[in-house]
């Protein structure tokens, strides 16, 4: 067989992902494609594609950001001596500073509530100012997530969440 009718298959990583509805959503969209097989693991954010060889792998990235997610092709192994044998970067530290923040802030906002003691004339107020930013702030990946299935006319579970 020549190269031009065997088919190839690639590991794309894929970004975005919030559950699994959001992983069966682009395995259809690749699927889609002609002679395209694409499954989708939204636990390790790759998708294993086997595709013909007359289809481009920018094709297949292409089609999971019309579906409003990232893919990126695997990364060629690093040399010795590069950034990669450097500290590696933490991927949860932004999601661990929301954490932290929500926490901080609603803590006193429960206690406020459920301890008649510390409940003071408006106090009603300041847990709106404590609870906005852990609304907004701590809710942001949520709320980015929501808009941007709303816009490919899909409610997934950030939707719910963010409302």
């Amino acid at each position: 067989m020549s190269s031009l009718t065997e088919g190839r298959a690639v590991e794309l990583s894929i970004g975005g992902m919030t559950c699994a509805s959001c992983a069966n959503r682009i395995e259809r969209k690749l699927n889609k494609l002609e002679g395209v097989s694409a499954t989708v693991n939204y636990a390790t954010e790759k998708a294993k594609v086997s595709f013909p060889a007359e289809v481009d792998p920018q094709q297949l990235i292409a089609e999971v950001e019309k579906a409003g997610y990232t893919a990126a092709l695997p990364a060629p192994p690093a040399e010795s001596g590069t950034a990669a044998e450097q500290e590696p970067q933490d991927e949860l530290k932004p999601l661990r500073q929301r954490l932290i923040t929500a926490v901080v802030l609603s803590v006193p906002v429960v206690a406020m509530a459920m301890v008649p003691a510390l409940q003071f004339t408006n106090w009603q107020w300041l847990s709106l100012v404590l609870a906005a930013p852990v609304v907004v702030y701590a809710g942001w990946p949520f709320h980015k997530a929501a808009w941007t299935n709303l816009r490919h006319g899909a409610a997934t579970m950030d939707t719910l969440i963010s409302v």
